[in-house]
């Protein structure tokens, strides 16, 4: 029998004085059964870096047609395409022709490297695409952080970024491989 998704409740505030862009988000967010604690943070991590008004959450890992979060229009075109993890070359070039601009957030540590050192010479095609790793000791202390109910306050200045959860703080620095056009 199939296992059904764990839901968190998250209050997600951003302060992100890169873009000037301060918001409480209230996130219903469901977690795969096959997803780590450590992913479910770095995709509210990455929802954070790129927060908007009409950022959401999609059903991520089960399906495979969607993006882990995404931005649209209000006529529906895909503004923006947020993926985590080690897309396939094959996933990248579909991503990229059906959004305005893919972000990928690859993690783990030396397996991501070795990805991004394997696909990179022709991900460099792509000029919607950019690439942010982020390190595997800050993805390992974000995972820690993880709870079936959190409010969660994001700090971003300067491309650094401060997770805060009651008395714990994670300070994270993404690491950009590759940049859109």
């Amino acid at each position: 029998m199939a296992q059904n998704a764990t839901i968190y409740k998250v209050e997600l505030s951003v302060a992100d004085m890169d873009r000037h862009y301060y918001e409480t988000h209230k996130l219903t967010v469901a977690k795969h059964p096959s997803e780590t604690d450590e992913r479910l943070m770095v995709r509210l991590v990455a929802f954070a870096l790129n927060a908007h008004e009409h950022l959401e959450m999609t059903k991520g890992l089960s399906t495979d047609d969607e993006p882990d979060v995404w931005q649209k229009s209000l006529s529906g075109e895909i503004e923006l395409w947020v993926a985590l993890g080690l897309p396939s070359e094959k996933v990248l070039r579909q991503s990229c022709s059906k959004a305005d601009k893919v972000i990928v957030y690859p993690y783990g540590g030396r397996v991501a490297e070795m990805w991004w050192d394997k696909i990179k010479g022709s991900a460099s095609r792509f000029d919607n695409l950019e690439v942010t790793s982020f390190s595997e000791a800050d993805t390992r202390a974000l995972a820690k952080l993880a709870s079936r109910a959190m409010k969660i306050q994001v700090n971003i200045q300067d491309g650094d970024v401060m997770v805060s959860f009651d008395e714990s703080i994670v300070y994270v620095t993404p690491t950009k491989w590759k940049g859109a056009a």
